[in-house]
């Protein structure tokens, strides 16, 4: 009995295996268009009708031949073999997987003394730099490097310029450089590179008003897109301030038809490490509410910590005003934002008036709690 369901399966998928071939020999080839059509191509399903042909497909439409393994397929057409296509699939996923753990450069530290020299200077410069792991292609290619001697950045610098689809890469320059000088070697009509003049045609035959020069804002979501508006008559330290950057600075050339498919972000305001201390002043129905500065807990500040609970109390402070004070926090998160979780370290900074290191949540509990420490 066996046997012969074998058989009756063998002939039905003979005969399914027929039904196509028939269907694709009704059709002609699609490259030579004489032949009766033999092959179709698993990635665009292109007929042809021998090996000369499936060549030219090839060579004319650059398809690669290998079918899309994440394609929509229709319930309709969901069969067994989909079903296989897809656990194989699976597999190859968990192998590949599996092989990447296994591998000494991604398993590799993430920080070195480099990194973080680089970026402790950075910082020190109000520029937020950030690092890739050691696998990704803009990690390995970044040559920024920090000078000591002259306290300054050489950065590796990508010049792009979307309307000539050209880019190029510059090691080494100084931070001090303006954005005009360096693109001076690349669209300036007559000092510049005769090989960059011939591809940039379009940026040299320009003027300087038209020209404008963008950089992407990072950490923000992948559906907002905003960008930061550089000075070509600044430095490039002086750009570069207050913004964040991934390896090194990527620019983007724009001439002014196309300044609208580069959406800006809000202007940038330093913020400073006691912001949180600083006199904060709600305007509501013409009142104020104000926080002075708060002194260090000690026994000879124990009158002036009391003063400070009372004034900023929970009980002599007006709904209305609490919730203005709320709004203005949120709002300070521009829309689109990514909250970065490595800067949670640094939430506890030193004030430049004070000797205490002060944390920005201080709140009125802090307050009440320091009292009764210098109460006990």
């Amino acid at each position: 009995m066996s046997y012969l369901e074998s058989q009756v399966e063998r002939s039905s998928l003979e005969e399914e295996q027929k039904t196509i071939q028939s269907k694709i020999s009704l059709s002609d080839c699609g490259v030579c268009g004489s032949g009766k059509a033999k092959y179709r191509c698993p990635a665009c399903l292109t007929h042809s009708c021998s090996l000369l042909c499936v060549k030219k497909h090839k060579e004319d439409s650059g398809c690669s031949g290998v079918r899309n393994k994440t394609a929509f397929v229709a319930l309709s057409h969901f069969d067994e073999m989909t079903l296989l296509s897809d656990y194989r699939f699976l597999e190859d996923t968990g192998r590949f997987s599996d092989g990447a753990s296994r591998d000494g450069l991604v398993r590799a530290p993430r920080t070195t003394f480099k990194i973080k020299l680089l970026a402790a200077q950075a910082r020190k410069m109000n520029i937020t730099l950030r690092f890739l792991p050691l696998t990704f292609t803009k990690r390995r290619e970044n040559s920024t490097i920090f000078n000591p001697r002259d306290q300054m950045f050489l950065w590796h610098l990508k010049l792009m310029f979307p309307q000539s689809s050209s880019e190029f890469s510059q090691r080494r320059v100084p931070d001090g450089h303006t954005l005009k000088q360096i693109l001076t070697a690349y669209i300036h009509p007559t000092e510049s590179d005769p090989v960059f003049r011939q591809k940039l045609k379009m940026y040299v035959n320009a003027s300087s008003d038209d020209v404008k020069v963008f950089m992407k804002a990072e950490g923000r979501k992948a559906n907002s897109v905003r960008y930061h508006e550089l000075d070509t008559e600044k430095s490039l330290k002086d750009n570069l301030r207050f913004k964040m950057l991934i390896e090194y600075p990527v620019l983007h050339v724009v001439l002014r038809d196309h300044w609208k498919d580069y959406p800006l972000k809000g202007p940038a305001e330093p913020v400073s490490a006691c912001a949180g201390f600083a006199t904060k002043n709600v305007g509501i129905d013409g009142q104020k509410w104000a926080v002075d500065h708060i002194s260090p807990p000690s026994v000879q500040t124990g009158t002036n910590l009391q003063t400070a609970a009372e004034e900023i109390s929970p009980e002599t402070e007006p709904p209305l005003e609490k919730r203005a004070k709320i709004g203005v926090e949120e709002e300070e998160q521009e829309e689109g934002e990514i909250l970065d979780s490595s800067d949670e370290e640094e939430k506890v900074e030193r004030c430049p008036d004070e000797n205490v290191p002060l944390e920005n949540n201080t709140s009125v509990n802090d307050v009440k709690n320091m009292q009764h420490g210098v109460d006990q």
